[in-house]
C-alpha cells in the first residue's frame, strides 16, 4: 500500500525540509567539540578547573562559580605539556560522552517516535539538543560541559530514527535513493556550515563558548516542527490495526525472535561507518591543533571543512550507488576504500603538508558513503511497527561501541604523546571489520517500505 498518497505534495515537502534541517542541525551539534574541545581544554587548564593530577572529579559537576584568581598563574609552557596529555583525552572523553547520549537518546525518541508519532519525537529532539547546547555556554568546569553535551546529544540520537522513519514514509514511492542521500548528508552540510563559521570567527581559549550559542539556535524549527510538520500517514494506520497484528516497537520485540537476527546485524552494520568516523577520520581534526597549536584555529578549522565537505559528496550519492551495485556490494567496497585510504593518511601525511587537506577531503568523501547508504538500507530492514525502534536500535547501539572504540583512541593517542599517526593506523582496521560483517546481511535491494 502506497501511505505516501495520503499526503499532499506540500505536505511531503514540508516533512523532507524539517527532516534534513533537523538533521543537519544534528551535523553542527557533532562538530561543535570537535572544534572546540582543544580550546575549552586550554580555558579549563589556565584558569585552575583541570588539575592533570586528577583529571576527572565527579564534584566538579556542582561548581556554581568561577574559579577565584591564582596567586601563581599557569605558565604557558607549563600548559603545553599538560595539554600533551590532556587534549586526547579530554577530546576522547567529550566524543565520548556524545556518542552514549545519542545511543541512549536514539532508544528513547526511536521508542517515542513509534509509541506518540514521528513528528512529536522529532520536534522534541531538536528542542532537547537545542537548550541543552545552550546551558553548556555556561559551563564552568570540563564535567559540567561533558555532561550537558551527552544531554544535548540525546536529542542528536533521537533526530536520526524519527526523522529518517518519518520522511521514508513519506517518500516511499519516490526517488528512494535520492533521499537517502539528502539525508545522509544533511549533518555533513551542519558541519561545513559550523566549520566555515569557524575559519572566520576566532575559536581560541579566550573565545569558544560562542559556538554553543550557535547550537542553541535551532530551538525554533523544534517549535516549527510540533506546531506544523503533518504526522507519517504510515504510523497513523498503523495504529488502527488490531493490538495482537501490531506488536509495539520494543526493546522485547527486537531482541527475540522473528526480529532478533536483523537487529543485530543491523547493529553490526552500524558501528563500522560511525567507528570510522569518530574514531578515526574525527581525529584529523585534533591531530591539525596539535601539530599548529590550539591558538591557529584556522587549519583546524579547514581540516574540519575538507573532511565534512567531501562528505556531502560521498553520502548524496550513497543511496544511488547501493541501488546500482547492490546493498551488499556497495557497503564492501565503501569499507575497502575507507581501510585503504586511511592508512595511507595517517602513514604517509601530516598536516604540516598542503596535500594532507586533500588528503581529508577524499578519505571524508569515501568513508561517508556509508551515510548516504544507512538511511536507505536500515529502514528496510524493520516493518512499520518497529521501524523507528529498530532503525535507532542499529545506530544508536552502534555509538555505545564506537564510544569505547573513541576512548581507545583517546588512551592510545595520549599514551603515545600524541603520535596520531600510530593510534589512526590501528583504529582504521575497524574499515577491514566492515567487510567481513557486510557478508552476513540479507540484500534488500529493490524493497518498498510497505508492510
Amino acid at each position: 500500500m502506497n501511505h505516501a498518497a495520503g499526503l499532499s505534495a506540500q505536505s511531503r515537502y514540508l516533512i523532507l525540509a524539517a527532516a534534513f534541517l533537523g538533521w543537519m542541525f544534528s551535523g553542527v551539534q557533532m562538530t561543535i567539540t570537535n572544534l572546540a574541545s582543544g580550546s575549552a581544554t586550554h580555558d579549563f587548564l589556565a584558569h585552575g578547573r583541570l588539575d592533570p593530577e586528577n583529571d576527572f572529579a565527579p564534584g566538579n559537576l556542582l561548581v556554581l562559580s568561577p574559579a577565584p584568581a591564582s596567586a601563581s598563574p599557569r605558565s604557558e609552557v607549563w600548559i603545553k605539556e599538560a595539554m600533551q596529555k590532556q587534549r586526547p583525552k579530554w577530546y576522547a572523553r567529550y566524543n565520548c560522552a556524545f556518542l552514549l547520549g545519542a545511543a541512549f537518546g536514539g532508544l528513547v525518541f526511536g521508542w517515542l517516535g513509534d509509541w506518540a508519532g514521528r513528528v512529536n519525537s522529532m520536534g522534541l529532539s531538536i528542542l532537547c539538543y537545542s537548550l541543552f547546547a545552550g546551558l553548556a555556554y555556561f559551563s564552568i568546569t570540563p564535567e559540567q560541559l561533558l555532561l550537558l553535551r551527552f544531554i544535548s546529544a540525546m536529542g542528536v540520537g533521537g533526530m536520526w530514527p524519527t526523522g529518517v522513519s518519518l520522511a521514508s514514509e513519506a517518500w516511499s514511492d519516490v526517488s528512494r535513493p535520492m533521499l537517502a542521500g539528502l539525508l545522509g548528508t544533511a549533518a555533513n552540510v551542519g558541519i561545513v556550515v559550523l566549520s566555515v563559521i569557524t575559519y572566520y570567527i576566532a575559536l581560541t581559549p579566550d573565545e569558544w563558548r560562542w559556538v554553543l550559542l550557535v547550537g542553541a539556535s535551532p530551538a525554533v524549527l523544534g517549535v516549527f516542527v510540533l506546531a506544523m510538520v503533518p504526522e507519517s500517514p504510515a504510523w497513523l494506520e498503523a495504529q488502527g490495526k488490531p493490538a495482537d497484528s501490531k506488536p509495539a516497537g520494543s526493546m522485547q520485540t527486537l531482541f527475540a525472535p522473528p526480529l532478533l537476527w536483523i537487529t543485530l546485524l543491523g547493529i553490526a552494520i552500524g558501528t563500522i561507518p560511525l567507528l570510522g568516523g569518530w574514531g578515526v577520520t574525527n581525529w584529523f581534526i585534533s591531530w591539525t591543533e596539535q601539530v599548529n597549536g590550539v591558538a591557529e584555529y584556522k587549519p583546524r578549522a579547514l581540516a574540519a571543512i575538507m573532511r565534512a565537505g567531501g562528505a556531502c559528496i560521498g553520502s548524496l550519492f550513497g543511496g544511488y550507488l547501493a541501488s546500482l551495485l547492490g546493498r551488499r556490494t556497495t557497503y564492501f567496497l565503501i569499507a575497502l576504500s575507507s581501510f585503504g585510504l586511511s592508512e595511507y593518511v595517517y602513514l604517509q601525511m601530516n598536516p604540516a603538508m598542503p596535500s594532507f587537506f586533500w588528503g581529508v577531503f577524499v578519505v571524508g568523501l569515501v568513508s561517508t558513503i556509508f551515510f548516504g547508504w544507512l538511511p536507505l538500507c536500515l529502514p528496510e530492514l524493520f516493518p512499520t511497527h518497529a521501524r523507528a525502534t529498530g532503525a535507532g536500535i542499529s545506530f544508536n547501539f552502534g555509538r555505545i561501541l564506537t564510544a569505547v572504540g573513541v576512548l581507545a583512541t583517546g588512551a592510545l593517542t595520549a599514551y603515545f604523546n600524541e603520535n596520531y599517526q600510530r593510534a589512526g593506523a590501528v583504529m582504521s582496521f575497524i574499515y577491514a571489520a566492515g567487510m567481513i560483517v557486510i557478508l552476513f546481511a540479507p540484500d534488500t535491494t529493490g524493497k518498498k517500505l510497505t508492510d
